[in-house]
């Protein structure tokens, strides 16, 4: 029969709504001026999450496809992330503006961590660039929140640090695109 749009709009539409509902939760939640509830401490990392489980096994028809393919993996995941946040957050940000409510407060890091991921992916490797800004992640924002029980980070007046770590971060991914897209004997 035939459809309006394709069955790999499926985990798209799911990943978009599923990150909107988290922001909402996430931003619904957050407490400014009390301690740090546990789940705003993986706020930036939830995203990527949703759009692993969007394109698992189960919900993704090409999956068999994907996963076969040279540049599969987290490398992969972190693409489509990055796609799916560039695309959600202005929305929300807009969104926010006209509510209110802060939902795009809790993307713009994730946005941020994932440029960055993929800038620094492109000279040392995903996964060291991902394990790096992990470790960085948990000294900057995990122990200060444990130790001290706040979020500094990740305060509205932190928001424009994040937007020039995620300018810089895009600056240098599209500096080194090659480097995902061609094999590194012939770069």
């Amino acid at each position: 029969p035939m459809t309006w749009a394709t069955p790999v709009m499926g985990p798209w539409l799911a990943m978009v709504i599923g990150v909107s509902v988290v922001a909402v939760l996430l931003d619904r939640t957050a407490g400014w001026t009390r301690g740090a509830p546990p789940v705003l401490l993986l706020a930036p990392v939830l995203p990527l999450a949703g759009v692993a489980a969007a394109w698992s096994r189960g919900l993704d028809p090409a999956f068999e496809l994907t996963a076969v393919t040279p540049r599969a993996g987290l490398s992969l995941l972190l693409r489509r992330t990055l796609t799916v946040l560039a695309i959600v957050l202005p929305v929300h940000l807009v969104a926010g503006l006209l509510t209110g409510v802060a939902l795009a407060q809790w993307l713009l890091p994730s946005l941020a961590l994932t440029a960055t991921a993929l800038a620094l992916g492109s000279v040392i490797g995903v996964g060291r660039a991902t394990a790096a800004l992990g470790a960085l992640w948990t000294a900057a924002v995990l122990a200060p929140a444990a130790a001290l029980g706040r979020l500094f980070l990740l305060q509205p007046e932190h928001l424009p640090l994040w937007a020039l770590t995620l300018a810089a971060a895009a600056v240098v991914t599209l500096a080194r695109r090659r480097a995902y897209t061609t094999p590194k004997r012939l770069r």
